[in-house]
C-alpha cells in the first residue's frame, strides 16, 4: 500500500509540475490563432490573397454562406477576381477553442461592402473555421459562414 501511496503522490506531484505549462501553452495557442483570425480580416480588407495560399491547408474544405464548397485554389481564384470587396468587417464576437493541434474559432462579425459592383449590407454572418497545426504551422482545415437572420 504504501508503493502504491508513493506512485500516485509522484505522479500528482508530476501533474503539479506539468500543468501550469499546458495551460500557459494553450493560451499561447489562443493568442496565436486570435492573432491569425485578426490577420485574416485585414488580408480581406486589403484584398491579400498571399493570406490564403499561406494558411488554407491543401484540401481544405471552403463553405460559403450560399452552400456552395469551394476547394482552396478556387477560394483563392474567387478573392483574385475582384468581385467581391470589402469596405469594412467588424468582429462582434469571437471565441477560440483549442483541443490540442486543433483550435475552432466562432465569430460573428459584420461586413460591408461590394459584390459585383453592387453595394452590400451590412450584413451579419457566423464564421467557423477549424485551424490544425501541422508541423508547427497553423493552417485552415475547414471554414464556413452562414448568414445570420434579422431578428
Amino acid at each position: 500500500m504504501r508503493n502504491v501511496n508513493l506512485v500516485v503522490a509522484t505522479l500528482f506531484s508530476a501533474w503539479l509540475l506539468t500543468a501550469p505549462l499546458a495551460f500557459a501553452q494553450n493560451g499561447n495557442v489562443e493568442q496565436q490563432i486570435s492573432a491569425l483570425s485578426d490577420a485574416m480580416i485585414q488580408a480581406n480588407l486589403k484584398e491579400d490573397t498571399s493570406f490564403y495560399e499561406k494558411y488554407y491547408a491543401e484540401g481544405a474544405t471552403i463553405v460559403h454562406g450560399n452552400g456552395k464548397l469551394f476547394t482552396k485554389e478556387e477560394e483563392i481564384a474567387d478573392l483574385k477576381s475582384g468581385a467581391l470587396k470589402y469596405e469594412s468587417i467588424d468582429v462582434r464576437e469571437k471565441t477560440i477553442q483549442v483541443y490540442g493541434d486543433t483550435a475552432v474559432v466562432h465569430m460573428m462579425l459584420t461586413f460591408k461592402g461590394l459584390l459585383g459592383g453592387k453595394a452590400f449590407g451590412p450584413i451579419d454572418l457566423r464564421r467557423t473555421a477549424v485551424w490544425v497545426n501541422q508541423r508547427g504551422n497553423w493552417q485552415i482545415v475547414a471554414w464556413q459562414v452562414t448568414r445570420v437572420e434579422s431578428k
